[in-house]
């Protein structure tokens, strides 16, 4: 990876670019809560470069993509000419818009996560859902990478999320880590209720890439922790916002 595509990747993280199991399984929870919103008009607030804009566009919703980073936004607008390039913190739609809004690992790289969770809920019509996935401080490594003696180190760091939290966010200032009462923080206030809120483990695809059964028995193992609590140790929150008015 060039410095320039490391940069990239420790401020806007790493979008999916192949569909996986994992990927799959999250599409699956997404369409699980949408309901009938999954054939509406639908949001993907930073879309990277458009898997899941892809992916959606067979249930019959009329889709829709927003994406920071200019390069990642023409490479999705490729797949759907409903993406532009945008900030998450001024959604350039009118409010109560959308009948779905996906946020999918994203809140944490925005410079105002708070002001972007209270423009999700004013493009939300009521009775809107938006699917968040966030990382979870609990899971035992930091998969953004660290910054150490100045210099972006990527790759998944252990441990370094249960360090106290000005020491962790001095070694990862690019990318912020949720605990449920941050999330609840985010939308204090706002004309929503929470319909589910639970934590979910990865599909670690690159495990079982390289290691076969065991890699399988990993990820069945630690998806059947979700129903345990244990689940604290997972690697992403999900959220699900319903507006209410």
């Amino acid at each position: 990876m060039t410095n320039r595509n490391l940069e990239k990747a420790a401020l806007r993280g790493e979008p999916s670019y192949i569909w996986r199991a994992g990927q799959q399984r999250r599409l699956e929870m997404i369409t699980q809560w949408a309901g009938e919103r999954i054939r509406g008009n639908i949001l993907e607030d930073g879309c990277g470069v458009g898997m899941y804009i892809e992916h959606l566009a067979p249930f019959g919703g009329k889709i829709y993509g927003l994406e920071y980073d200019f390069e990642r936004a023409a490479e999705a607008g490729s797949r759907n000419p409903g993406v532009i390039n945008a900030a998450g913190e001024s959604l350039p739609y009118p409010a109560a818009t959308f009948d779905l809004i996906l946020s999918h690992e994203v809140l944490e790289h925005v410079a105002d996560d708070r002001q972007a969770a209270h423009e999700i809920v004013r493009v939300l019509k009521p009775g809107g859902r938006a699917v968040i996935f966030v990382p979870n401080l609990g899971y035992p490594f930091e998969t953004h990478g660290i910054y150490w003696r100045g210099k972006y180190h990527f790759g998944n760091k252990p441990f370094v999320n249960y360090l106290p939290r000005s020491l962790r966010d001095k070694l990862a200032p690019h990318v912020r880590i949720y605990t449920s009462h941050d999330l609840a923080q985010l939308f204090a206030g706002q004309p929503v209720t929470i319909v589910e809120k639970t934590i979910v483990f990865g599909a670690y695809d690159n495990i079982i890439a390289r290691f076969g059964a065991f890699g399988k028995l990993l990820r069945q193992t630690l998806q059947l922790l979700e129903k345990t609590p244990l689940k604290w140790f997972g690697l992403s929150h999900l959220w699900i916002i319903e507006k209410t008015r």
